[in-house]
């Protein structure tokens, strides 16, 4: 962020305040708290700088993160509206504070915008300077040598026979090789290496702008709708024919893509023994599908859990499934009043499922009264032997032993009220339950039988049963930004972290003796043993075109007094008669 900068590293005693020696960072410079009487402009501008430095990005990702937590926590607006009003029941008391609060769309609500809005604004703030600066560093050359390279962190120094101009020269060219960015100015050679760390700061900083930018435009231009399809039935991308449907601000039902899809079978298949007997080990959803259109030219594909159909814009998502008894309902004059299947919900890991059948055109009773029928009950995969004291339970979710537990209701379904109706629940305001003998009308039946409902209602039917699948046709066009951000994100990390940013000199000089002083410093942004093993090679190479003496050089020059006392000088380090092994200063 805009307030990262490098540990102070020792300077030049001719310029202790040199940019170009201690900073090695393009972020700015963070501003001090304004005192005294500096007017609208001046806090205005003090407000910026804290809004775009580095602690404040970090706080506002912080709560972001923190804001997010209730919408993973609690039901949100969307799709899944059982889930949401069945939460709200089993939470009267804390709905409406969580209505006032929002709660139910954080991901929309106006103060999870508001920390999102000033994240961008933190982000762009810091990324458009410091990209300017970065600019300006990689069009400027390298900051010329210190006066005093003693003073310099890691240093090596040798006398050598060949002139300056040829050491400057041979330098330059290694340090080139090296991958340097070099300058000679004449008098020295200065180098410059590591603009990756920054080019990965930035890259860091610009990914989590498209992060959010993807997550954002994901937020107003997606949308999602469910859908139930039974085996052998089809589904077109359309109004008509989607169960729940959630858009937004640029999504809504006229930008459905259009598709859709048959499916041809459903396969199931759990684990049969040991401990984790009853687990899901496949469920794969056999479809034929088309685009645009034209039903008729039909493209054969699986649908997997995490392996969508990926079709134009959307993906549809297998995300459940489950049985529908198929029945067959019959009036006291033994005609056909309702034949078909009826998907029941799961209930739990052995696919205990409820449900009902509801019949809205019975006719006429045994009085003479127009009436309606409902049947409500459970289905059992593999029914236990005897339930009696436990109730009506499943031992594994696969139809080994499929039963169909069922009571009776006759009156008015209230389906003409022009209320709508859960079509998975049952309204029994109006409706009176069917008994016989004084006691609640019940049966028990396996595939192929028959009850005979009391009360001479006729009869019902367990014809067997079809399996169904649950859908959701999701589009999000911000994904793949956000993925890609993510992923840049990370590997502008990794260059930040581990790419050193460091700077080399070279300078030869002539003595009095006539010899040729050849001096080498390097300067490192943070501590790191490759800046003293880079110039320890670089040492080694040059002495090929600038050999070294035996006698060892002069001192190249005494430290000021804000050096430490007992730091070695040229003239005693042991890089004075072995340059392979440079100085390395505390």
């Amino acid at each position: 962020m805009s307030d990262t900068k490098t540990s102070p590293q020792p300077a030049d005693a001719a310029d202790p305040d040199s940019p170009d020696v201690e900073r090695l960072s393009t972020a700015p410079e963070e501003g001090e708290i304004p005192t005294g009487s500096i007017g609208v402009t001046g806090w205005l501008r003090w407000v910026w700088r804290q809004l775009t430095s580095m602690r404040v990005a970090l706080l506002l990702l912080f709560l972001l993160s923190l804001a997010a937590i209730p919408g993973s926590l609690v039901p949100q607006e969307g799709p899944d509206t059982m889930k949401l009003v069945a939460w709200k029941e089993a939470h009267k008391g804390i709905t409406p504070l969580f209505e006032k609060l929002q709660v139910f769309h954080v991901y929309s609500s106006s103060w999870f915008s508001a920390i999102y809005i000033l994240l961008f604004i933190s982000l762009a703030g810091c990324i458009v300077p410091r990209t300017w600066q970065f600019v300006g560093v990689l069009r400027s050359q390298p900051p010329a040598a210190p006066r005093n390279l003693t003073r310099m962190p890691v240093y090596a120094a040798w006398h050598s026979g060949a002139d300056p101009e040829t050491v400057h020269a041979a330098a330059h060219a290694l340090l080139k090789k090296r991958g340097f960015r070099a300058h000679a100015n004449g008098t020295s050679v200065a180098a410059e290496k590591g603009y990756l760390r920054e080019v990965g700061n930035l890259l860091f900083h610009f990914s989590l702008f498209a992060l959010l930018i993807g997550v954002a435009w994901a937020g107003v231009a997606s949308g999602s709708a469910s859908k139930l399809v039974l085996e052998g039935q089809g589904y077109s991308n359309t109004t008509t024919q989607i169960d729940d449907f959630y858009g937004s601000q640029f999504y809504g039902v006229n930008d459905l893509d259009k598709f859709g899809f048959k499916l041809d079978g459903f396969t199931a298949r759990y684990q049969e023994t040991g401990p984790q007997t009853g687990t899901a080990r496949q469920f794969t959803a056999n479809v034929r599908y088309w685009t645009g259109d034209d039903a008729t030219k039909l493209t054969k594909s699986t649908i997997e859990v995490n392996h969508p159909l990926e079709i134009g814009g959307s993906k549809v998502y297998l995300i459940g499934h489950g049985y529908a008894p198929v029945v067959t309902v019959k009036n006291a004059k033994d005609e056909i009043v309702f034949r078909g299947p009826t998907p029941f919900l799961p209930l739990d890991a052995n696919m205990k499922s409820r449900g009902v059948v509801k019949v809205n055109d019975y006719g006429l009773d045994a009085n003479g009264n127009k009436t309606q029928l409902a049947f409500q009950g459970f289905f059992l995969p593999t029914a236990a032997p005897n339930f009696q004291q436990t109730g009506p339970i499943s031992l594994f979710p696969a139809p080994a032993n499929p039963e169909l537990v069922i009571n009776a209701y006759a009156g008015d379904l209230r389906t003409d009220s022009g209320l709508p109706q859960n079509v998975y629940q049952l309204d029994d305001k109006a409706m009176t339950q069917l008994k016989r003998d004084g006691d609640i009308a019940k049966a028990r039946l396996k595939v192929g039988e028959k009850w005979e409902l009391p009360d001479n209602y006729g009869s019902l039917t367990y014809d067997g049963y079809q399996q169904w699948a649950t859908f959701t046709i999701s589009h999000h066009p911000g994904n793949s930004v956000a993925l890609v951000g993510a992923v840049a994100a990370i590997l502008g990390l990794i260059g930040s972290l581990f790419v050193q940013r460091r700077r080399i000199w070279v300078r030869a000089t002539t003595g009095a003796d006539g010899r040729t002083l050849v001096e080498v410093a390097g300067l490192g942004r943070s501590e790191s043993a490759r800046t003293a093993e880079e110039l320890a090679e670089l040492a080694v190479e040059l002495q090929n075109d600038a050999p070294a003496t035996d006698e060892e050089p002069a001192p190249a020059g005494p430290a000021d007094d804000t050096a430490d006392d007992d730091a070695p000088t040229a003239a005693d380090s042991p890089a004075a008669a072995a340059p392979t092994a440079p100085e390395t200063k505390e």
